[in-house]
């Protein structure tokens, strides 16, 4: 893939929404911190007035880190969306842009003028059902709303996004419509949310591609996990879309969103895209979020997780010792991580040989059957893997008693 691919990294926001989930401002501070380091797109964060961007050259494209807000809607239970220090911190470092996270109304267009800020993402539903329940618009009023928000944000001079919510389950002709008119209203970019998770990875490319078809402007894919689909994301990115919004560890409202880990690891991988993010910071940064979050990240959490990269089976780690490509897709060394061997009731006699070795111990070949023999018994008797250390006693007890008259294999 020759085409740049903007991640824009939707943290700050898509936690407030997160069940259980609070933030301090130091936490908030912190992660746009660690986000910004790792070179993530757009981090918005919902405030009350305005918020900041990061501009930063990225190898030959200039990628902009935003920390967007809601001008005007109240956000009472999270501290951190009122604080101003939290602005004040993010604002000492350098090369700053603003830009406005809006409702598409005027309340909310006009605060964000009246701050001085360069962007805004306005947003309006785009399925009907939302249409009904939100703002209480139908179709042809929304087109109306859409026409006059925009022509007016971009008379006075603002780079616009139009946020189309519920993009998914939307009227395909009345999305078109909404497109047009957004376009011919000077919008630049047009954001698709996914918003309930009912889209799968071929339905999304037929969808993206045709909005794709019909659109003037940049595309963005915002994804939810509801049906472990957000990957939903890369099959955007592959039909046309150029940005893609994602969240660390995939934090967000109930089974979350798309992972910036996985969607930038995917995307180094198997396309070879260069997304400007640092992916070796990425499992530190994780953390960082899952500690904020009081959320422990899974053992099986796909780039970042301790087991990503943890091998126990007797056959991949013959294989993997061997060579590496054999039964690993993701180089960990790519996130900053190691490959870790571990000794449980699957391994074999090569990767005990292996740890005993990396111990100072030379497994003989006449006790490598009692060796394995005894290492999946004491596995099975502790229901957990083997320390090194654990390992290196069961060998030497072994070779003391192969040194006696008798040998128990069992």
């Amino acid at each position: 893939m020759k085409r740049p691919v903007f991640l824009n990294d939707t943290t700050l926001c898509d936690r407030a929404q997160a069940p259980g989930a609070a933030f301090t401002t130091a936490m908030g501070a912190d992660e746009i911190e660690a986000i910004c380091a790792a070179g993530a797109l757009r981090l918005p964060i919902r405030l009350t007035a305005l918020a900041v961007s990061k501009l930063k050259l990225a190898r030959s494209w200039c990628t902009i880190c935003t920390i967007s807000c809601v001008c005007t809607e109240k956000y009472s239970a999270n501290p951190v969306l009122h604080d101003t220090k939290l602005l004040q911190r993010v604002t000492r470092q350098r090369f700053y842009a603003t830009k406005a996270w809006c409702r598409m109304r005027s309340e909310d267009l006009n605060a964000a003028i009246e701050s001085g800020i360069a962007a805004v993402n306005l947003s309006l539903p785009a399925s009907d059902i939302l249409l009904t329940a939100k703002p209480g618009l139908d179709r042809a009023g929304a087109l109306q709303v859409i026409e006059h928000m925009v022509g007016h944000a971009a008379a006075r001079g603002l780079f616009v996004t139009v946020g189309c919510g519920d993009a998914s389950r939307a009227d395909r002709d009345h999305l078109a419509s909404v497109i047009e008119t957004a376009a011919c209203a000077s919008a630049s970019r047009v954001r698709l949310a996914g918003l309930v998770g009912v889209l799968d990875p071929f339905s999304t490319v037929e969808f993206a591609a045709q909005v794709a078809d019909q659109s003037p402007a940049d595309l963005e894919f915002h994804a939810h996990n509801d049906l472990g689909l957000a990957a939903n994301t890369l099959a955007a990115i592959r039909a046309a879309a150029r940005h893609a919004s994602v969240t660390v560890s995939g934090l967000g409202e109930r089974a979350g969103n798309a992972a910036l880990e996985e969607v930038a690891a995917a995307l180094a991988v198997l396309d070879g895209a260069d997304t400007g993010i640092d992916l070796t910071a990425l499992p530190d940064l994780a953390a960082q979020v899952a500690r904020a979050a009081r959320r422990p990240t899974a053992a099986i959490k796909p780039v970042v997780s301790a087991d990503d990269f943890t091998h126990e089976s007797g056959i991949h780690v013959a294989g993997l010792l061997k060579d590496l490509h054999t039964y690993q897709g993701l180089d960990p060394a790519l996130v900053g991580c190691c490959r870790r061997i571990v000794i449980g009731k699957h391994s074999g006699a090569t990767a005990i040989a292996h740890v005993l070795s990396e111990n100072g111990r030379d497994l003989d070949p006449d006790l490598a059957a009692a060796m394995v023999a005894r290492v999946r018994r004491k596995a099975a008797e502790t229901r957990s893997a083997i320390t090194a250390t654990q390992l290196v006693e069961l060998y030497d007890r072994l070779r003391s008693e192969a040194a006696g008259p008798t040998l128990e294999i069992g």
